[in-house]
């Protein structure tokens, strides 16, 4: 029995869900950061603050979240070409991806996430990874994730699962799950602390959080929440 997860939390609106998902089914939860570079910086300060309202809003789950890791990868960034690790706009491009395609991004987060998990005795990985209502990142797949927990599993010689709540529901579907894990309370958390916008804007309010409004990532987010909210009216 599976009883220990390492979450990959970046403090958007599908990790934070992800994570509440986590503490709801495993007794030990751990999460995990990276620091690549991104355009999107202010995440990893939203990170930090959506923890610890976790912890003093969710008694129940405060016992069961343990320590948090942040990783060096500024590499990542170095060797990256893309409108989140620059300030160029975001476009498409000509082979039909984002320029917001961060190459090998989930693979090496993957990787090392697993890394720390053998060192710490932990079974699981939780990633918030879609291909449902997505910006169409072909490592966000459930076949690329599939083949890298085998490939995973096989390097460190033991089983790893990697766990990808949100990989068959969409942006409304999520906000759902996260008012079905922890109400209100919850979804107020998502709109107020998590930040998910991809220029970095965390000053424009909206009804569904904060973000520039105009990014593939606040129009996913927006458009999510609105169908959500008719629904619940």
């Amino acid at each position: 029995m599976k009883t220990h997860a390492l979450v990959l939390f970046s403090g958007g609106q599908d990790s934070t869900t992800c994570l509440a998902w986590a503490l709801d089914r495993y007794q030990h939860v751990e999460t995990i950061g990276f620091d690549y570079g991104q355009r999107h910086m202010i995440e990893l300060e939203c990170r930090t603050k959506v923890l610890g309202s976790v912890r003093e809003q969710f008694p129940k789950w405060a016992s069961k979240l343990g320590d948090d890791h942040m990783l060096d990868l500024s590499i990542l960034g170095q060797i990256s070409d893309t409108a989140l690790t620059s300030g160029k706009a975001i476009e498409m491009q000509e082979n039909g991806l984002p320029n917001t395609f961060v190459p090998g991004r989930n693979l090496l987060f993957f990787t090392l996430a697993a890394a720390v998990a053998y060192r710490r005795g932990r079974q699981v990985l939780v990633g918030g990874m879609c291909e449902t209502d997505y910006s169409g990142y072909p490592d966000c797949r459930d076949g690329t994730l599939k083949a890298l927990q085998v490939a995973i599993a096989l390097g460190m010689d033991q089983p790893l699962v990697i766990e990808t709540p949100l990989m068959w529901i969409d942006k409304a579907q999520t906000w759902e799950m996260a008012a079905q894990l922890g109400g209100q309370v919850l979804i107020d958390l998502i709109r107020r602390d998590t930040h998910t916008c991809y220029v970095g804007d965390h000053t424009t309010e909206h009804e569904w959080g904060y973000g520039c409004g105009e990014c593939p990532a606040c129009e996913l987010r927006r458009n999510g929440y609105r169908i959500f909210a008719s629904q619940i009216a």
